[in-house]
Parts: structure tokens; sequence; C-alpha cells
């Protein structure tokens, strides 16, 4: 099922009101669901390979701690943010300054940041790690089945 933005996000405790909640697909919603986006989101960086090591760590224990609690939400916020984390370093990896598009709207030149792409390959392996953790998938799936 598609992530419904249509929800008072503002009004939201996904932690006490999880059936709300969907999966959607990629990093839909990771910006709007709380408390999940203000507990992680405070840690997610990936403006160096140092950086961005430190900032998968924690996400991905967070991943685990939420995973321990077996909360679906937080797990797949997490995932979430660990996927933002390589996709946006990448973005930065491939245009400077992280720009895809200029004033006018046409695509600016490629450039190659090898900073930024092992900030990426960083996050990509703990985004694997998560996205493939068997208990992740059978929560989600249960989750899925119950509530869409």
């Amino acid at each position: 099922m598609a992530f419904n933005y249509d929800l008072d996000f503002d009004n939201i405790d996904f932690r006490k009101n999880p059936e709300l909640y969907r999966v959607g697909r990629g990093e839909q919603g990771v910006l709007l669901v709380e408390p999940y986006k203000s507990e992680i989101l405070q840690h997610w960086r990936f403006k160096t390979p140092e950086i961005a090591k430190e900032s998968s760590d924690k996400i991905y224990k967070m991943f685990l701690a939420y995973k321990d609690e077996e909360d679906l939400v937080g797990m797949d916020m997490a995932r979430k943010f660990l996927q933002m984390g390589y996709t946006r370093a990448r973005r930065y990896t491939n245009y400077k300054g992280g720009k895809k598009y200029d004033d006018k709207g046409n695509v600016n030149e490629r450039q190659m940041d090898p900073e930024k792409a092992e900030a990426a390959t960083i996050f990509q392996e703990k985004w694997k790690k998560a996205r493939e953790d068997k208990a992740y998938l059978k929560l989600k799936k249960e989750h899925q089945k119950k509530y869409g």
C-alpha cells in the first residue's frame, strides 16, 4: 500500500499509533513520521566518510534497538534514513552542492566526488543490512497484512 500523505502528521505519535503507518516505497515519509524523525534525524550526516560511518553506525544501532522492541515503524524509519544517507551522498557525489538542476531546470554537469562516493558506500552497506534483516522483513509483512 502507498504511503498516506493525507494524515495529520503534526498531531500523530506513530509509536502510540503504529496502525496508521504505511511502509510505502523507498524513503516516503522519512521526514514526517514522529517521534522517529526527531530521534533519528539528529544523527543523520554524510559530509565525509568518517562522519558517514559514525552516523550510519548510530542509525543502525537505533534500528537494532527498535528491533529489540519489535517496533516495525522505528525499524522502517531507521532503514529509510540509511537509504536516504546513501541516495543523498550519491547525489552530492555526482553534482556539486547536491544540485542536479540549475535555475533554468537544466541538468548540471556531473562530477565525481570520491569522498561523497565513499560516504554513500558506507550508508549503502548499513541500508542493505537493515532492509534484508529477517526480523524486519517478518514484522514488515505482518504489519502490511494487518494494516495495509
